[in-house]
Order: C-alpha cells, then sequence, then structure tokens
C-alpha cells in the first residue's frame, strides 16, 4: 500500500515537471496554425494523457488511440469520451504480427523490448520504485499482445490525412516508422514522438536511424525538449512536402 502511495507520489511529481513540455508542444502545435478538424494517430495512450490534451486544447475531428496492455485498455474504455475518440487494443510495428509486452511497475515503461537490468540506470530506477516493496521486480508480469502496421491501418481505416502522428512505445518508435508507406508518409504533417537514450531499453537501433529515415520521407525536425530527470527527449518532425 505503501510502495503503491509512493509510485504514484513519484508519477506525480513527474507530471509536474512535464507540463512545461507539453506546454513547449501546445504552443508550437497552435504556432502552426493546428487548432481544428485536427485527425490525430496516438500509438501508446496509456491512461489517455494525449487524448486529454488534444480534446482540452484542440478542435478534434478523429483520434485513433493504441493501447496494447488489456488492464489499461479496459480503463480507456470506461472514460467517457467522445465519439470521435477510437481506442484500439493493439500494439503497433512494421509487422502483422505478435509480441510480448512487458509491464512495468511504473505502466508508462512498459515495452515490447528487452530490458537490460545490469544498466546503472535500470538499477537507479528499480531501487526507487521498490523503496518499500518487497517484490524488487521491475517488470511486474508480461502479456501476449496483437501488433498491427501503421500501413494496414491507414488501409482499414480508409485514413486520407494525419496532422499528428504521436508515438511514446519505450524504444519502440523505429519499428512503427518502418510501417508506413510512402504514400501514407505523405499523409502525415507532423511525427510526435519520445526517445529514450538510456541503455536500459534494449533497442538495437539509434537516434541516428530514426532522424535518417525521417529525412530521407521529407520530414525535418522543427522542435526538441529534454524530458526532466529522464534520459529522454521529446521531438516533432514535419512534412516538407
Amino acid at each position: 500500500m505503501i510502495n503503491n502511495f509512493i509510485n504514484k507520489f513519484i508519477i506525480f511529481i513527474l507530471s509536474i515537471f512535464d507540463l512545461s513540455n507539453k506546454l513547449k508542444i501546445k504552443i508550437f502545435f497552435k504556432n502552426q496554425c493546428l487548432e481544428e478538424n485536427l485527425d490525430i494517430i496516438d500509438i501508446g495512450a496509456h491512461k489517455g494523457e494525449t487524448i486529454d490534451f488534444f480534446l482540452n486544447n484542440f478542435k478534434v475531428n478523429k483520434i485513433y488511440s493504441f493501447e496494447p496492455n488489456h488492464e489499461l485498455y479496459n480503463h480507456l474504455i470506461k472514460k467517457n469520451y467522445p465519439k470521435s475518440v477510437e481506442i484500439l487494443n493493439f500494439g503497433v510495428s512494421n509487422l502483422e504480427t505478435s509480441g510480448i509486452l512487458r509491464i512495468m511497475k511504473d505502466t508508462s515503461s512498459s515495452t515490447f523490448n528487452n530490458i537490460n537490468q545490469q544498466t546503472k540506470y535500470f538499477k537507479r530506477k528499480n531501487k526507487y520504485l521498490s523503496l518499500f516493496d518487497k517484490d524488487k521486480n521491475y517488470i511486474k508480469k508480461t502479456q501476449e499482445a496483437k501488433l498491427i502496421s501503421l500501413a494496414s491501418i491507414f488501409t482499414n481505416k480508409d485514413i486520407e490525412k494525419i496532422d499528428i502522428l504521436k508515438i511514446d512505445t519505450e524504444g519502440y518508435e523505429l519499428n512503427i516508422l518502418k510501417g508506413i508507406t510512402d504514400k501514407n508518409f505523405k499523409k502525415i504533417k507532423f511525427i510526435l514522438f519520445e526517445h529514450h537514450y538510456d541503455l536500459m531499453i534494449e533497442k538495437k537501433y539509434k537516434f541516428s536511424d530514426i532522424n535518417h529515415l525521417l529525412l530521407s520521407k521529407d520530414f525535418k525536425q522543427s522542435f526538441k525538449t529534454k524530458m526532466k530527470f529522464r534520459k529522454s527527449f521529446e521531438y516533432i518532425y514535419k512534412n516538407q512536402s
């Protein structure tokens, strides 16, 4: 019980610091004249933070929101979202397959990637999250999840434009981007994503790989901000075509 309180307190403190980043992102998109009739793909919905952000600050036409964690998905569908928000219980990758989702004590850190438990970053993070918990396992449990590609999403949903593609998948963003066809890249105006530089998540790629891919699809970095107390940055790339 105490551990749950500590975990929630740590997450609450981080969310307070993240408010400054959200304000920067809000101002960026407002300056880009993105305010009305937005079509959004939200990959890594978690508890609906991105959904709430856009519904509260912009006029939204449609949000396709993906969350593979069954418990979080059930939490999301019970929320009183408008019909413009469609919640889907899938993960997203470059292939139509299945994957093992590693669900962490801090559910926002859940990932399809392996975790290197020998890194200093992992040991420090696990230490703080396990201060009052006899269970020292950072990974609470695993869950099999279906993975679909963005190419199939564009086809199945008959999507003609996406103003913002948001990706927060704890080191899985390159896999997701590889699942977008050239034709569908042209339909996307902005890509907002979080990238981790810590070695805890075994990504098997670097930021330069993402940057190279997006540049080759005629996207250019337009925004960058560091996330407080984490080895992570948030980026926005803009379609130049």
